[in-house]
């Protein structure tokens, strides 16, 4: 395990952020569903973005490692789930499932040869299993506050009982977020549905993984990180703890460190 305290780290210079200057290409799945995403060609092995909760693919993470990857010469991929950015579905009737679905679909048709997923929050959960499903296309992967099992541990479990009581009743509920004005909207069927997906204690994904948390998430404790670090059958498997870092991990210094943890993974 490392521990980086960024108060006095180095601050890596980042390359400038991708241009959206251009309509997402899209995919369209069997259902008629669209997922919306970007492509860049480009030498193997590929990256892949896999975001967050109620996140799209134009976030300052995705974006950051687009332009890494232009700069590299390597093929980078960033795509929408179902209900999400600007592919197709209503978020309300998404579920773990069916975004895991979307990432092997993304994996399977729109990708070459070996990818290194890298994946934030929910991404997290998302990248394993997709590695999972598909384990002799993974080079790697990268975890960016990694919530696996994200539907039961962090949101269920956290509920308060009359919010259990009323997703029960009325089928969801909306709770406080720092990232949605809104709030978070939490489904019956996203909670039930989540549980068809927890991962075994005992993961057997075999390729290298990076996992980075900042200690000061709010969202996903930091101890979640080194608690799945030993479930990886992975040999080669690091966690990098940021110590004044949030969820999101996207200040300069932050992408910086997943630049810097994400580049070996690309020979």
């Amino acid at each position: 395990m490392t521990k980086v305290d960024h108060t006095a780290a180095t601050k890596a210079a980042l390359p400038p952020e991708a241009a959206e200057d251009r309509p997402p290409a899209i995919l369209t799945r069997e259902d008629g569903a669209t997922i919306a995403y970007h492509r860049r060609a480009g030498r193997s092995p590929g990256v892949i973005f896999l975001g967050g909760f109620m996140s799209d693919m134009t976030g300052t993470k995705a974006r950051a490692l687009d332009a890494l990857c232009a700069a590299e010469g390597q093929a980078f991929l960033r795509f929408d789930y179902f209900g999400h950015g600007a592919s197709s579905g209503d978020f309300a009737e998404g579920t773990v499932g069916r975004w895991r679905e979307d990432a092997i679909a993304v994996l399977d048709t729109l990708s070459e040869g070996p990818q290194v997923l890298v994946g934030s929050s929910l991404g997290g959960w998302l990248m394993l299993l997709a590695a999972l499903a598909r384990p002799g296309r993974i080079a790697g992967l990268v975890g960016i506050a990694a919530a696996p099992d994200a539907t039961e541990a962090l949101m269920w479990r956290r509920l308060p009982p009359s919010a259990q009581e009323a997703i029960l009743a009325t089928g969801a509920v909306r709770i406080p977020s720092a990232y949605a004005a809104e709030g978070y909207l939490i489904t019956r069927k996203l909670i039930e549905e989540g549980r068809r997906h927890l991962l075994p204690p005992a993961i057997p994904v075999a390729a290298p993984v990076r996992l980075i948390h900042g200690m000061a998430d709010a969202d996903v404790p930091w101890q979640t990180s080194l608690d799945l670090a030993p479930r990886l059958a992975a040999a080669d498997v690091q966690v990098t703890l940021v110590k004044d870092g949030d969820h999101r991990l996207s200040r300069p210094e932050d992408l910086a460190l997943l630049c810097r943890t994400l580049a070996p993974l690309l020979v």
